[in-house]
């Protein structure tokens, strides 16, 4: 077995599946290597002394191996967890770097948020220059030496934005891509406030990527959304948000249920249209206190974060060194102690395939038929069995209404769409299409001025050259 993660130098992530794998028993043993592999070789190394570590504490014999190499991590894998966050280190510590500075630059030039901030797509600190153009390039990368290295892997895209990315690996590469998302979690807090119990009720999700909604729910046999309906009506007007990630049920997810007919889950909430969005004013009324995570004042604050964490955890494997005695799982929260796993998808789907442990998950994977009205290669969040034969989607019963579709994910898909036109094509002119009908917008010489002053940015070199070639 074979498991290679790709930007492992995030540190954080990579150090939850060694956990997960760790503490999987047909994956913890001596025959089980997991690659990580990073361009940043301080993160890498960390990544590589505290990932060992781990597993030595956990009692697992797994073998870890790091490699700035990305042929080296493909060749041969079988798993491939595609978790990296591209950027140009001649300019930036981190890829939040670069995007803070064209976020910058939109909200200059009227865009608030930045131009990435798009109508049912706001969850977008990923996606860059509307093309998300790094990000895309690299998972092809992955993928075409996938069809010479490791023809039979499956390629784990974790790293987002995994709507595009998965249906461009899809169309213009031979890999055996799967997209993953943990925001279906989103579903056990609405249990949880209802007091319901987890293992009595009856759901489904489905969608598409950051835009999946509850269409089956069913307690003990009978209809749930009464007993939400009932929470509505007597106890909403005391829902207060204790985090800016605390939107499950906030009045923008309420107001949404209301409109679509079933209740938007995880990162959807965040996804509503501008009605939600226009201003930090506008994002506390729908979203509580700290207007959640995606405006100007919550997104440095967890940016600066992440930075803090990265840097204790690097610190952290340099004590290792000189401290090999050091508990990780009784100091630090980072590492979840033996018995505790992340709650990640990604290691029972690997022992699901590879050893026949079945199991029900929520991944993006092709229609095929799944959610009607919609094609049947269009990449979509669904619910879905695995077992060692593969990947069983389960029929999406009952059918998402009718305003979810033509209201938030065929205008979602169609956003896609533009995206990934603009990627194939490198033509300028549909970056320019896309921000023009961009309600923002006030005029064609807003849209190029905006274009202009981005992609003249140094690190923005091979996109301005990408764009301006045609």
């Amino acid at each position: 077995m074979k498991i290679s993660i790709i930007g492992a130098g995030s540190v954080r992530f990579a150090l939850q599946i060694v956990g997960d794998i760790a503490q999987t028993e047909e994956l913890s043993n001596e025959d089980t290597r997991v690659f990580l592999m990073d361009i940043n070789e301080r993160r890498l190394n960390a990544s590589y002394i505290l990932a060992n570590k781990y597993a030595h504490e956990l009692g697992s014999p797994i073998r870890i191996v790091k490699t700035k190499d990305l042929d080296e991590a493909v060749e041969g894998a079988d798993f491939i967890i595609n978790t990296a966050y591209p950027y140009d280190p001649r300019y930036h510590e981190d890829g939040f770097q670069r995007w803070e500075i064209v976020t910058e630059i939109g909200e200059k030039h009227g865009y608030y948020r930045g131009i990435d901030a798009q109508e049912f797509n706001m969850v977008s600190t990923y996606t860059y220059v509307l093309a998300s153009y790094p990000d895309v390039k690299l998972a092809l990368d992955i993928a075409r030496r996938m069809e010479r290295l490791a023809p039979k892997a499956y390629l784990m895209q974790t790293a987002n934005p995994v709507f595009e990315i998965t249906q461009a690996v899809k169309r213009l590469a031979e890999a055996n891509i799967v997209g993953f998302c943990h925001g279906v979690a989103g579903v056990y807090e609405v249990f949880r406030e209802l007091g319901l119990n987890p293992e009595e009720v009856d759901w489904q999700v489905a969608g598409v990527n950051h835009g999946i909604w509850l269409n089956r729910f069913l307690y003990k046999g009978e209809n749930a959304y009464k007993l939400l309906d009932e929470w509505i009506e007597k106890r909403s007007h005391e829902w207060r948000s204790k985090s800016p990630w605390d939107v499950q049920l906030s009045p923008a997810a309420i107001d949404m249920y209301k409109f679509y007919g079933m209740l938007p889950i995880g990162d959807t909430v965040r996804n509503g249209s501008w009605k939600y969005h226009y201003n930090l004013e506008t994002k506390k009324k729908w979203y509580g206190e700290f207007g959640g995570i995606d405006n100007e004042i919550e997104r440095p604050k967890l940016h600066e974060a992440l930075r803090k964490t990265r840097e204790k955890l690097l610190k952290l494997a340099e004590e290792v060194l000189v401290n090999p005695r050091l508990n990780l799982t009784e100091e630090w929260p980072e590492f979840f102690r033996k018995g505790q796993l992340s709650g990640e998808q990604h290691v029972p789907f690997i022992n699901a395939i590879a050893n026949g442990k079945k199991v029900r998950l929520f991944l993006n994977v092709e229609n095929m038929g799944a959610v009607k009205g919609f094609p049947d290669d269009l990449i979509m969040e669904l619910p879905v069995i695995v077992d060692k034969d593969g990947i069983h989607r389960e029929k999406v019963e009952p059918d998402l209404t009718e305003r979810i579709k033509k209201f938030f994910l065929w205008p979602r898909v169609l956003r896609m769409e533009w995206y990934l036109e603009a990627f194939v094509s490198g033509d300028r002119r549909v970056l320019e299409e896309i921000l023009i009908r961009d309600p923002r917008t006030r005029s064609y010489e807003q849209v190029c001025a905006v274009l202009d002053e981005i992609l003249s940015l140094p690190f923005n070199e091979e996109l301005r050259r990408y764009f301006e070639k045609r």
